[in-house]
């Protein structure tokens, strides 16, 4: 029997066999960045991750525009008050509403609120509410909300809840994802720069200034953080704003993260040394700085990426925990570890559990970079399929 005469699944049709030869042609010409996006996208969950992340960072931008009311508005009277959750329909008829909370006494004379859902609460789509800037501009119209922002607790709308102060939990939560996550940028910023500038001189050097670099490196990361933190806490003016308390944390979060990327350039720089790019650079006499920063850099943009991708859950993880301990940022500022130094009393979170919400939001954050920095090392693995 001849090989032509093939039957059966492991025969290919022609149209899959072009197919596969058109695939072939076109990788053989791809550059390196569009065979990474090319891997990229066949990782599914860092694709879904990646989306989350994007998600997230829209909040960071229309943080404001998504909120309900304002995150720094105190009413006693709405104390504790239960999340309404949004209702689409009103029967089978279309009707975007919120059950009407209607406060009552209990039987410790604390007023508390339940939901009423033979009464509703109109929710309107670009609804006017408190004035913000966004791009420039002072706008007050907010994606969904109640017209009137003077109404009373029973009129208003609480997708999560409040606090103990009354204050909105999803307003907040919409303020605390923009400065946590500025913080994570910043912090990787100031690790990116840091951490590949010392890192391509040790590499790329050696000697003694190899030498003089990594023995700074392990003396960093053999200092323990916890008692750092309590130190540089301690260090703190009481008087700081949240602009100087916001810069000093970047600064303590950044710490440690430059570290392992300077070491993950290093070893990169020790490998490509002896390229033949580099001594053709060398021979036709590139200056070091330029063979460092245009020749060496760019040929591992991709690792750098993903290093500073899983870096960025790192610094938001290390805002969180500092804030929560009361180390970090602290009120009036609004973080993801503000918003959870509410819910450290477990008699707090007995009455009001949904306070608990931001930390559902840290664990879905933390995972998305996780995930999306995972494919992006996978996607740039040269030697993965």
């Amino acid at each position: 029997m001849v090989a032509g005469s093939q039957t059966g699944p492991q025969a290919d049709t022609p149209g899959a066999l072009v197919e596969d030869i058109e695939a072939e042609g076109e990788i053989e010409v791809m550059s390196q960045r569009q065979l990474i996006w090319r891997r990229f996208r066949r990782h599914r969950l860092a694709m879904a991750a990646t989306v989350v992340v994007a998600l997230f960072y829209l909040i960071v931008i229309f943080s404001d525009f998504l909120a309900t009311n304002d995150p720094e508005d105190i009413e006693a009277a709405r104390q504790y008050t239960p999340p309404q959750w949004l209702r689409l329909f009103d029967g089978w008829k279309p009707d975007l509403h919120v059950c009407k909370l209607v406060g009552k006494r209990d039987e410790f004379l604390r007023k508390v609120y339940e939901a009423d859902c033979d009464q509703k609460v109109d929710v309107q789509i670009f609804a006017k509410g408190y004035e913000y800037s966004l791009f420039g501009l002072k706008l007050d119209r907010h994606l969904f909300g109640v017209n009137d922002p003077e109404v009373t607790a029973e009129d208003a709308i609480f997708i999560l809840g409040t606090d103990v102060q009354g204050r909105d939990l999803y307003s907040r939560l919409m303020r605390g994802t923009r400065l946590s996550l500025l913080i994570g940028l910043t912090g990787i910023f100031i690790s990116l720069v840091v951490g590949t500038s010392l890192g391509a001189v040790s590499g790329f050097y050696g000697g003694f200034v190899d030498n003089l670099i990594q023995r700074s490196i392990e003396i960093i990361r053999s200092i323990p953080t916890v008692p750092l933190y309590l130190g540089l806490a301690a260090a703190f003016p009481a008087d700081w704003s949240v602009e100087r308390r916001f810069f000093a944390i970047t600064i303590v979060v950044s710490l440690f993260a430059w570290t392992e990327l300077a070491r993950v350039v290093r070893g990169r720089y020790l490998a490509m040394r002896q390229e033949d790019f580099v001594t053709a650079a060398i021979t036709a006499g590139a200056s070091q700085r330029r063979i460092i920063f245009r020749h060496m850099l760019p040929s591992f943009y991709s690792h750098i990426i993903a290093a500073s991708t899983l870096n960025l859950a790192f610094m938001v993880i290390s805002e969180t925990t500092l804030s929560f301990l009361g180390l970090g940022l602290l009120p009036p500022a609004i973080s993801y570890g503000t918003l959870l130094f509410t819910a450290q009393n477990i008699q707090t979170v007995a009455l009001a559990p949904w306070l608990l919400i931001p930390g559902i939001f840290v664990v879905v954050l933390v995972l998305s970079l996780n995930f999306m920095g995972d494919g992006i090392r996978d996607a740039a693995d040269p030697y993965g399929s």
